[in-house]
């Protein structure tokens, strides 16, 4: 069977550094994989890479039998490949729900013509879909409510949300326990595992190892831009290169120089 996202030696360069380095990859379709490792080890810039924000500069990423290299990230999402970020990008001014219709709702030639008049959109398909995602991360009681009266913790939530409202057969979920305490994220981490009941596969990276550990089913580690261990949560554990990443204090001065050297580089205070 064809992987879901397969890459081969996926290579992201900010002038001289190479962000991902040679990074093989592998998501099959109804899996719950997960991406860990220390600050800068290139793991947001691998989501980046997959979703088009940043070009790569050799490899190959391939997504539900379509090559990414040839596709823009408006056309990757509308294949079915969607991320949540880091920071959080939410309309301030409008309410959860309306948040969520903005990325549930299909986008079609005719859409701004349709805006210009004035004239709805919405459907009971596309409201069962705000409902289902408003559920899923358990905000349905918050669905009329401006973000900016939610906790931080909220918000965060309301960004999975809105990447579950399309219902993509991919989700990438960039640090989504920021800022989380531990019964959020564990509650987090039910719902999150409950995805793969509505057909919709997980890649997760995180920095609570605690929930990354309890949810994935298999997990990759990268540090310095490389992939340097893979496996299932229990193989992990036990691994002595992941064991040296984390506690290394030798690797962990050498990944605070690397990671000085790439916001050098790349000019932004977003994990790389």
């Amino acid at each position: 069977m064809t992987p879901l996202l397969k890459t081969e030696g996926l290579t992201v360069t900010f002038g001289g550094l190479n962000a991902n380095d040679g990074v093989d990859l592998i998501v099959e379709a109804g899996s719950f994989v997960g991406l860990i490792g220390p600050n800068g080890a290139g793991k947001t810039t691998f989501i980046d890479a997959i979703t088009g924000y940043v070009p790569t500069s050799s490899g190959t990423a391939n997504f539900d039998g379509h090559d990414l290299s040839v596709l823009k990230p408006h056309k990757r999402s509308q294949l079915g490949l969607v991320r949540t970020f880091q920071s959080l990008e939410l309309f301030e001014d409008l309410s959860v729900r309306d948040n969520l219709l903005v990325a549930a709702h299909p986008v079609r030639w005719y859409t701004l013509v349709l805006d210009i008049l004035h004239l709805r959109q919405q459907t009971p398909e596309v409201d069962a879909r705000v409902d289902w995602a408003l559920e899923v991360v358990g905000l349905s009681e918050q669905a009329d409510v401006l973000p900016t009266d939610l906790s931080h913790g909220q918000r965060k939530l309301v960004g999975v949300a809105r990447a579950l409202a399309p219902q993509p057969k991919l989700v990438l979920l960039d640090e989504p326990a920021a800022g989380l305490d531990t019964a959020e994220s564990s509650a987090l981490g039910d719902h999150l595992r409950g995805l793969l009941n509505h057909d919709i596969t997980v890649f997760l990276v995180d920095h609570d190892m605690g929930l990354v550990l309890s949810i994935c089913d298999y997990i990759y580690v990268m540090d310095f831009g490389q992939i340097i261990a893979a496996g299932t949560p229990t193989e992990i554990r036990s691994n002595p290169d992941v064991r040296a990443v984390y506690l290394g204090e030798e690797t962990g001065e050498a990944q605070t120089r690397y990671a000085e050297e790439l916001h050098d580089l790349t000019g932004s205070e977003d994990e790389r």
